[in-house]
């Protein structure tokens, strides 16, 4: 049974630091393209930044620089360490696991439950 579980989350300040983890199992981590995404009360979905079994990383426009995604196959644990939080950054943060990357793939995948984010100005 597929299984993926967020933890880190919490309340910041702007300016803050937090570490998100995410560990997945029932399916075959090292192979899968994994992503974090934000969702803020109010508004859709939105991918902030994924990696590819290969290591190939994409982030959203806002994320760049601020936020670095990693992976660690052997644990099988994806991880998100967000820099220089601002408030527009709060939301529940869910990461995703798909066979492929895409916002289309992800949609189809493997979700966790989320963790939530505030960032307090």
């Amino acid at each position: 049974q597929v299984h993926l579980a967020e933890s880190g989350g919490g309340s910041v300040q702007s300016g803050g630091s937090l570490r998100l983890s995410c560990v997945g199992s029932g399916y075959d981590y090292s192979t899968y393209c994994m992503g974090w995404f934000r969702q803020a009360p109010g508004k859709g979905r939105e991918e902030v930044a994924h990696i590819d079994d290969d290591g190939t990383i994409v982030y959203e426009e806002s994320a760049k620089g601020r936020f670095a995604i990693s992976r660690d196959n052997a644990k099988g644990t994806l991880y998100l360490q967000m820099s220089s939080l601002k408030p527009e950054d709060s939301g529940t943060y869910y990461c995703a696991a798909s066979p492929v990357c895409g916002t289309v793939a992800f949609r189809s995948g493997y979700w966790g439950p989320g963790t939530q984010v505030t960032v307090s100005s």
